[in-house]
C-alpha cells in the first residue's frame, strides 16, 4: 500500500447457507449459526427474500449466498449492499391560493320527459349538429365545437334523453 492512499476498512460479508432437503424444506445458517424460522417450520424456498433481507440488514450489507440442492448441485452468489436510499426533497410549499373571481351561478335549463324505467340511468346528449345517412345507411358527423359552445351560451339547441336499459329516446328543444 502506498503511503498517500488512505487505509480502508476490511469488508465484512455475511455468508448465508441454504441447505435444501428433498421435500423442499430448508435448513438455514448465517455465518455458521442456525437461523430458525420466524413463523413457519421448516423454512421453504418462498422465504429466500425474507432470509436475505434479515441477513443483509435490509440489504445494507453485502452477503454471500450458498445454495446446496438436495440433488447435490450447488451455487453461490454475492449480493452487494444497496446504496442508502436518499430521502426525497420535500415538495416546496404550495403558493398561497389566489382569490377567485366571483362567478355568477350556473344557468340551468330543466329538460323533462316520461316513458323511462324507474331508476334507470338516463343519458343526456346535447345535439351539436345534424347529418343524414348515406345510401349505404352509414352516417358521418362532423362536430364544430363553436356550435356546441353557441348552443350552451344561448340556450338554443336540442337535447336527447336516452334510457340505457329501455332504449327509450326523447328529443327536447332547449328554447
Amino acid at each position: 500500500m502506498r503511503a498517500d492512499q488512505p487505509e480502508q476498512a476490511p469488508v465484512s460479508m455475511r455468508t448465508i447457507v441454504l441447505d435444501i432437503h428433498p421435500d423442499g424444506s430448508m435448513h438455514v445458517t448465517i455465518d455458521g449459526n442456525p437461523l430458525p424460522p420466524e413463523d413457519e417450520w421448516p423454512w421453504s424456498r418462498s422465504a429466500f427474500p425474507q432470509i436475505i433481507d434479515q441477513a443483509s440488514e435490509d440489504r445494507s450489507r453485502p452477503v454471500r449466498v450458498e445454495v446446496h440442492e438436495a440433488d447435490g448441485t450447488s451455487f453461490t452468489d454475492l449480493l452487494p449492499a444497496r446504496p442508502p436510499r436518499r430521502t426525497p426533497e420535500p415538495d416546496p410549499a404550495p403558493e398561497p391560493a389566489k382569490p377567485r373571481k366571483h362567478r355568477t351561478g350556473a344557468k340551468l335549463i330543466e329538460v323533462t320527459a316520461e316513458g323511462f324505467i324507474p331508476g334507470e340511468d338516463i343519458i343526456c346528449c346535447l345535439i351539436a349538429s345534424h347529418t343524414e345517412a348515406a345510401p349505404d345507411a352509414a352516417a358521418r358527423a362532423l362536430v364544430d365545437l363553436k356550435q356546441v359552445t353557441k348552443a350552451l351560451q344561448t340556450g338554443n339547441g336540442e337535447v336527447v334523453l336516452i334510457g340505457r336499459i329501455s332504449g327509450h329516446m326523447v328529443v327536447r328543444s332547449l328554447s
